[in-house]
């Protein structure tokens, strides 16, 4: 079977839906200890949905390069400012190298601005089109809290609150002081200490929320490995990158298992 075509039956047979239980979007072990961010937290962001793009309107941000033509890690990894937040720099040598942002060849019948999430390879692609993607490296649900199926992005936040359901709260009660009462209930005010830092995609299916998402993570080290509650995981900075990319309405496949080419 060619690389296409077999690629096109993943996608299409993964159209089983997803779990719909109660995930979170943090480690569910205290082991991975975050990192220490280099700014207070102050008041949080408005959490505003942001307009949608056309399809023919997608960005495609410019990838910082060395004077070799490479991609430049030590920058598109490097500290950032990112509103009224400072995004620390990441050591690029903690990560395995093939987890770092790079455009692949990946050819693929679902259309430019679709997400493929590989869990088992612990990969996210972003389809560019004729036959290119960017890929990017992810932590992903640890066995029990694993998912696949397809949804859309239905809404977008930079910088949110994050609201743990009452069963992460039971399982991990280390949580209990960084949390206070806020807006919508009991949780962690957006900042670069709340687990989903800066940048979530909300991930719907049928009109409901599924309540995954693809999100950044203060424990960049992760990456590579299932540490998360169900929830995609990603370095912040690439976050970042993927939401200057991903639609509002944008179809994001979750490739289940037997379904990865790794």
């Amino acid at each position: 079977m060619s690389s296409l075509s077999r690629r096109a039956f993943f996608i299409g047979a993964s159209l089983t839906g997803l779990g719909f239980g109660l995930a979170s979007c943090v480690t569910d072990s205290a082991a991975i200890k975050p990192v220490v961010v280099a700014s207070a937290d102050p008041a949080t962001l408005p959490a505003m949905p942001v307009d949608g793009r056309p399809t023919d309107e997608i960005m495609q941000p410019e990838q910082p390069l060395t004077p070799d033509g490479k991609y430049d890690y030590k920058v598109i990894y490097g500290q950032m400012t990112d509103g009224k937040f400072v995004v620390p720099a990441v050591d690029t040598k903690r990560i395995g190298p093939q987890f770092l942002r790079a455009e692949v060849e990946y050819p693929t019948g679902e259309p430019a601005g679709t997400i493929i999430v590989d869990p088992h390879a612990h990969y996210l692609y972003y389809v560019m089109g004729n036959g290119r993607a960017m890929r990017y490296g992810v932590s992903v649900g640890k066995q029990g809290f694993g998912w696949s199926g397809t949804a859309e992005i239905h809404y977008k936040r930079e910088w949110p609150d994050w609201y743990p359901p009452k069963e992460m709260i039971a399982r991990r009660p280390d949580l209990r002081p960084s949390l206070s009462q806020l807006q919508s209930g009991v949780g962690v005010r957006g900042g670069p200490r709340n687990p989903i830092t800066g940048r979530a995609m909300y991930l719907w299916q049928n009109n409901k929320d599924t309540l995954y998402r693809i999100h950044g993570t203060n424990e960049p080290y992760s990456i590579g490995r299932n540490a998360s509650s169900g929830c995609i995981r990603m370095v912040i900075q690439d976050a970042i990158d993927l939401y200057k990319r991903a639609p509002l309405g944008g179809r994001v496949v979750v490739l289940g298992p037997g379904q990865s080419e790794a």
